[in-house]
């Protein structure tokens, strides 16, 4: 992600005007933590492919898009998730964590270091242990804290109340920790992630799994 939200704001309208350069500049932004998402919803090797089909359609659909930053953030969540949805039921498989696959169905459609830091989280020990939480919890997870999304944008994209999607988050970070406990590696993955997006306004101080079950408590 870029470091300033506005900046990425700037590169999606320059990109809707047809800059390339933008484009690219969108893409290395938003990427690494789209993929983190389709990993999470369908599994290696499958989430490269679907993460390739969402972005062929943000490409086709962006002259339509309007919003800044966050909105881009949880439109290109929702492509992925549409997407995801679409090779679940083509394949006929079962969702990569856990649940059914009616439990995706029927809802709503639709800095360089912080990226790599995103890219490790994802392809890591720390994403298998995502993959072992409750679905409504590690989509909530993923949503908040690898693709950066707040409460009210994750709640759109999974066609959920604000609340819920805090609960979940919550939950499932509070049992990602006792599983993290176990695992230091991954532990120490997860630390150098940012904290689940507060409210404009609010400032964030710190980051880390402890620091953020603790600030869960309060403001998710």
């Amino acid at each position: 992600m870029l470091g300033d939200d506005a900046e990425l704001t700037a590169a999606v309208l320059a990109a809707q005007d047809g800059d390339e350069t933008a484009f690219r500049t969108v893409y290395r932004a938003v990427h690494p933590r789209l993929l983190g998402y389709t990993r999470t919803l369908v599994g290696e090797p499958d989430a490269e492919d679907v993460a390739s089909e969402a972005w062929l359609q943000i490409a086709r659909d962006l002259p339509r898009f309007s919003g800044d930053a966050d909105r881009f953030r949880g439109w290109a969540a929702r492509i992925a998730r549409n997407r995801a949805l679409d090779h679940i039921r083509m394949r006929g498989r079962r969702p990569a964590i856990g649940g059914d696959e009616t439990e995706l169905t029927g809802k709503a459609a639709e800095s360089d270091t912080a990226g790599e830091a995103f890219e490790s989280l994802a392809t890591g020990r720390t994403l298998s242990l995502i993959a072992r939480l409750p679905q409504d919890q590690a989509e909530a997870v993923v949503l908040r804290v690898v693709v950066g999304l707040d409460a009210k944008t994750a709640a759109e994209t999974l066609g959920k109340r604000p609340g819920a999607v805090r609960t979940a988050a919550h939950r499932g970070l509070k049992r990602l920790a006792e599983l993290l406990g176990d695992d230091p590696e991954a532990a120490d993955a997860l630390d150098a992630m940012p904290p689940p997006r507060q409210p404009r306004g609010r400032a964030v101080t710190s980051a880390g799994v402890t620091h953020t079950r603790a600030r869960t408590q309060r403001d998710m």
